[in-house]
């Protein structure tokens, strides 16, 4: 042992510093991950959002079936009314971009 010890060997150093680094070549990409599937998950929970207002709204008082666009924190999210023979059907849709991949949520009018 050294008489004289006021700081730490260069190997410790290294030891700790390389455990560091392996810490944060294994979070970074899990945290990147999560973040992505938060944002999914934020999308979809406004576009159901937006489908069961419109239901909403359908069910109540408007019957005049339109399609049309909503921005949201800069995300277009598209409506789309398609009628069968036997319901009517509206899907939110939210198209391919760089921040987020397409999403489309659908529900039948009853």
């Amino acid at each position: 042992m050294l008489r004289k010890n006021n700081g730490f060997f260069l190997l410790e150093l290294l030891l700790s510093l390389s455990a560091l680094l392996m810490i944060c070549l294994f979070l970074i990409p899990l945290l990147i991950d999560i973040r992505a599937q938060a944002r999914t998950l934020e999308i979809e929970k406004k576009a159901r959002q937006i489908m069961f207002e419109e239901l909403q709204a359908k069910l109540n008082n408007n019957p005049v079936f339109l399609n049309y666009s909503v921005n949201h924190n800069s995300i277009e999210y598209k409506i789309n009314w398609t009628e069968n023979s036997q319901y009517k059907e509206v899907c939110v849709r939210v198209d391919d971009s760089s921040i987020h991949k397409q999403t489309q949520i659908c529900s039948q009018l009853e």
